[in-house]
């Protein structure tokens, strides 16, 4: 976004960093609301996306507010509502609509369609289907950073119907004992496909389940990315303090199916109307006028950028070619050779 730093003469220096920081914010939530659409609402629908989509529509605050707190070498677990995760790490939109198309320049070279994708070089683990089959192997990521002496920790998402599972609670356990470096972070969308939370566990919150194990949690708005952000800031330092695990729930709700094949229908109408006025790029939009951290016009220039290369990207990918089938087993098997 090319707007205007604030003046120093008129905003503290807090306030000049906190205007630059939501000027991150909301591009990345943006960025990801933009391709999300397109790969759902457009490709899908066109018959060009091999597999199932999953978006983040209404959730996008809680990767990029945490995301943004985590340094180049932490390593990141994302499930799949945290496609903005992807974008912070550098990852082009172009290689994430290959990627669903089943291109050779996806990041998985053509051999899945959709959100099965990471980049060990940027230190982003692939989604696992399981949401909750992800938290042991965090922990033990986590615990190899430990052996390491490493300053580095692990960032770990999953949903509360994650939280529901027996490996989710043998990992938070094992991340508690160990005291791993490790930030779980909880996308309470309120429901776990179509099971609503209240039908899945009796306790309030999920934050309640983590003093059964003796690790800290905090609860907090999953639609305000500066409070998402903050949250992370103190639990990521939690961690590289050597104290062990951390939990964090962000209170959001899934604004579509749990799928693109989903309409939802067992989601009342009236909780999306609510939903709907919270939206977070709205508010972070909203914050950045009321401060006079943006103009209008500077944060329409900056949905039109991001517009562009979306349609760009799309038309790159397109272009991309399907992979070779005789590559079908490079990189499946050790070449002992």
């Amino acid at each position: 976004m090319t707007a205007t730093a604030p003046n120093p003469v008129l905003f503290s220096p807090r306030e000049i960093e906190e205007a630059g920081l939501c000027r991150k914010m909301l591009h990345f939530m943006f960025l990801q609301r933009e391709v999300e659409e397109r790969i759902e609402r457009r490709l899908y629908r066109q018959g060009k996306i091999v597999g199932g989509v999953y978006v983040g529509r209404g959730q996008e605050a809680i990767c990029v507010g945490s995301g943004l707190v985590a340094e180049p070498d932490d390593m990141l677990f994302p499930c799949h509502r945290d496609m903005g995760l992807y974008f912070i790490r550098g990852i082009h939109p172009r290689q994430i609509f290959a990627q669903y198309m089943g291109r050779v320049d996806g990041l998985t070279r053509g051999r899945d369609g959709n959100m099965h994708m990471g980049d060990l070089n940027r230190r982003i683990v692939a989604i696992i289907s399981a949401m909750a089959a992800s938290v042991p192997v965090a922990t033990g990521a986590a615990m190899a950073l430990k052996f390491q002496r490493s300053r580095n920790i692990v960032f770990n998402y999953f949903g509360d119907g994650a939280t529901s599972r027996g490996d989710w609670h043998e990992g938070i356990n094992l991340a508690a004992v160990q005291r791993a470096p490790v930030v779980f972070i909880c996308n309470n969308n309120q429901y776990a496909y179509s099971t609503p939370l209240d039908k899945q566990m009796v306790c309030a919150n999920v934050a309640d389940r983590a003093p059964g194990y003796g690790i800290p949690s905090e609860i907090v708005d999953g639609n305000n990315c500066l409070e998402v952000y903050e949250a992370t800031v103190r639990a990521a330092a939690h961690c590289r303090e050597g104290l062990g695990p951390y939990l964090i729930e962000c209170k959001t709700f899934r604004m579509t199916g749990h799928s693109a094949h989903d309409a939802a229908d067992y989601v009342p109408r009236e909780l999306f109307e609510e939903w709907a006025a919270k939206d977070p790029i709205r508010r972070i939009e909203q914050r950045m006028l009321d401060y006079g951290y943006a103009s209008r016009p500077e944060i329409d220039a900056l949905y039109q950028a991001v517009r562009q290369d979306v349609d760009e990207a799309i038309a790159w990918a397109e272009a991309s070619p399907f992979p070779d089938p005789a590559t079908v087993l490079e990189g499946v098997y050790e070449d002992r050779q």
